[in-house]
């Protein structure tokens, strides 16, 4: 992936071993620019000082996990890119974990451990067929729905359906 070069990707683990790996991944598949933290405050302290285009982020982290780290993110007012790409990564793959994940406003997600090819077919999802930002009286995220059927003209089944949803995008 020759587009890898010029992202600069922010990595947040507090395993140094996993950090260690997930890295040496990145620079294989031609990544130049990557930042380390070993945890969601940390990583929110890094973001402020300088932008990136990409954080790839673990779910179990103190102080700041990854859920709490996409949430500030997501809804902050202040130096932080809110349509920044967000990938989780974990060990905890259990359905309420990643609804929370998803909930909060993850972009991608990726269970450990994970194969180079796995990470790599997620940073491409996010890189050449992002979704649409929304933002809702509860949520402002990628839209959490994966598919999107054009001329689809039947029944709507969510609640949100119903209401006005405001599409956004950079």
């Amino acid at each position: 992936m020759a587009d890898l070069k010029s992202l600069e990707i922010l990595l947040v683990d507090d395993n140094k071993q996993f950090r260690s790996m997930t890295s040496a991944i990145l620079k294989a598949a031609g990544c130049r620019n990557i930042r380390e933290s070993a945890d969601g405050a940390a990583a929110l302290k890094s973001l402020q000082e300088r932008p990136c285009d990409l954080a790839i982020v673990d779910y179990k982290m103190s102080p700041i996990d990854g859920v709490e780290f996409t949430r500030l993110v997501r809804n902050s007012t202040g130096d932080l890119d809110t349509f920044l790409p967000i990938i989780m990564m974990t060990g905890h793959s259990a359905r309420l974990k990643v609804m929370a994940a998803r909930d909060a406003g993850v972009t991608e997600f990726v269970t450990k451990p994970f194969t180079a090819k796995a990470l790599l077919d997620r940073i491409h999802a996010v890189i050449h067929n992002p979704r649409p930002f929304i933002r809702t009286e509860g949520y402002f995220g990628p839209d959490r729905r994966r598919k999107q059927l054009p001329g689809y003209t039947g029944p709507m089944r969510r609640k949100s359906d119903q209401e006005d949803v405001l599409y956004i995008s950079e």
